[in-house]
């Protein structure tokens, strides 16, 4: 079936005409399977790459656990710390090159592409330095904080030599989203492939054979980002696949920053709200009665949540990518044809994923842990835990819907309201009064994921595709305007 044909509508009311319009889609079994062939060639290398970033930081603390424990604490805190406070903050301003690039890209404007990679890096390099400054500052704040002198100190110095891979990151955030708008993201895998593999013997050295110890790995973390910044820069440069997406440097990326903010900062709050919350609930752990098993658990479970959402935050990508596209190009349906693609995919891979859960249950703790107490604990958090990932599923590919079609403010008073609002009052409440501790804390936190789910679902369910597909045409159209007044200056 042809997508296009049933994209115009007779000139009736516009009422009637939406309805008349919206009853006559219908999508073939050839064009869902096309679509989502499409998003899994996009998401199989994205959720690679977030697999290999997040192995680095694994691989790192790894190393240092075998320097002591004060070695490990202080470098669990300023891991955690540096993704709350900045790893977060960076990669949710570059998001919002998923919109500028991607509809940039559908509506064949390729040159733009070059010019919002480069206004995407100045962004976010001036935003590191603020964050560097911050993490100058690491120790005063943890033990500001009421954290251990200790650890805090440890932590103090593991953060400063994370300081350089700010910049790193930065550059490799707004490459990422200049290759993964126009599909072009096996590069971008083999480049973190080869960081990863580069990753162990730099870590080994650093923290085993120089006097840097914990520091080490610290510095090995920063140069394996900056081996994939430094790669990605040389393939976008040298390439023929990028002669007409990047043009050279240009003046122009000066211009349309307050545009680029508008999107980039509720980008921003709404990812950070997000990881945010999960931060605080394990950190509410340590207040309930027996915090050491608490705060293990929490925190085993927070890490196989991350662990299985990087596949969920690859299909939140390729939908990104695949709907501003299409928004770009003037097909609003078939925008609409891969939401309606990646919700099946993404159903399937949370059963798939939940059923792997609770049949493992009395397992997975082992992976973590010798004590029995622990394995048990951890077992009793798999039902609660698969639940989540369920339902973190729809949330997350329907964030991306949002990103790509520019709707980043209401991600962001989505996740304000289900929370702040509702979950972290609700994982209080369950954790504390109710007295179902670590539990009650991620049930909390489940109910804020349905809530959050929940709205999306609504506001995609009623989302006007059309309007959408205008909406693009006229953000790509004020960007042509920018470069065409900077052509005749």
């Amino acid at each position: 079936m042809d997508v296009e044909k049933h994209e115009s509508c007779p000139q009736t009311p516009n009422a009637t005409r939406k309805i008349t319009c919206e009853s006559k889609i219908r999508f073939s079994r050839k064009e869902f399977l096309m679509e989502m062939k499409q998003q899994l060639l996009l998401a199989g290398p994205l959720i690679s790459v977030f697999f290999c970033l997040g192995f680095i930081q694994m691989i790192c603390l790894i190393f240092v656990g075998h320097l002591g424990e004060l070695a490990l604490s202080g470098a669990s805190i300023a891991t955690s710390f540096a993704s709350m406070a900045g790893y977060t903050l960076l990669r949710g301003m570059g998001s919002a090159l998923e919109t500028f690039s991607g509809q940039s890209y559908g509506a064949k404007q390729y040159h733009l592409l070059g010019v919002h990679l480069q206004r995407g890096m100045l962004v976010l390099l001036v935003m590191s330095i603020p964050i560097g400054i911050l993490f100058a500052f690491s120790a005063d704040i943890l033990k500001f904080a009421r954290q251990n002198p200790e650890i805090a100190d440890e932590a103090g110095k593991y953060a400063r030599f994370l300081l350089p891979g700010f910049s790193g990151i930065s550059i490799l955030e707004c490459h990422i989203r200049f290759l993964q708008t126009q599909s072009k993201v096996v590069a971008v895998m083999i480049s973190a492939g080869i960081a990863t593999a580069l990753h162990i013997p730099i870590c080994w050295l650093l923290v085993f054979k120089s006097e840097l110890r914990n520091r080490g790995a610290a510095l090995a973390n920063t140069i394996s980002y900056w081996i994939i910044s430094l790669l990605l820069i040389a393939y976008v440069r040298l390439s023929p696949s990028f002669k007409e997406t990047w043009t050279g440097f240009s003046k122009e990326a000066l211009h349309g920053i307050p545009k680029f903010l508008k999107l980039a900062i509720p980008a921003t709050i709404m990812l950070s709200l997000e990881v945010w919350s999960l931060e605080i609930v394990v950190l509410l752990s340590g207040l309930l009665p027996n915090p050491k098993l608490e705060a293990s658990v929490l925190s085993i479970s927070f890490n196989m949540h991350m662990m299985t959402y990087m596949i969920q935050f690859g299909l939140s990508g390729a939908v990104s990518t695949r709907v501003s596209n299409e928004l770009g190009a003037g097909r609003p349906q078939s925008a609409r044809l891969a939401v309606y693609a990646v919700v099946i995919m993404v159903i399937a891979e949370g059963i798939l994923v939940a059923t792997i859960m609770v049949s493992g249950q009395k397992v997975w703790g082992y992976l973590f842990s010798k004590e029995r107490r622990v394995v048990n604990y951890v077992g009793e958090m798999m039902p609660p835990l698969a639940v989540s990932h369920l339902i973190n599923g729809f949330q997350t590919v329907l964030s991306g819907t949002c990103r790509g079609c520019g709707l980043q403010k209401v991600g962001a008073y989505v996740n304000l309201g289900a929370y702040y609002l509702v979950g972290i009052p609700c994982a209080v409440v369950l954790g504390f009064v109710y007295h179902i501790g670590g539990k009650g804390l991620w049930i909390g936190i489940t109910v804020a994921m349905f809530v959050q789910a929940t709205s999306l679902s609504i506001i995609i369910f009623y989302i006007d595709w059309e309007k959408q597909a205008r909406q693009a045409k006229d953000r790509v159209g004020s960007a042509m305007v920018i470069r065409d007044a900077d052509a005749l200056s």
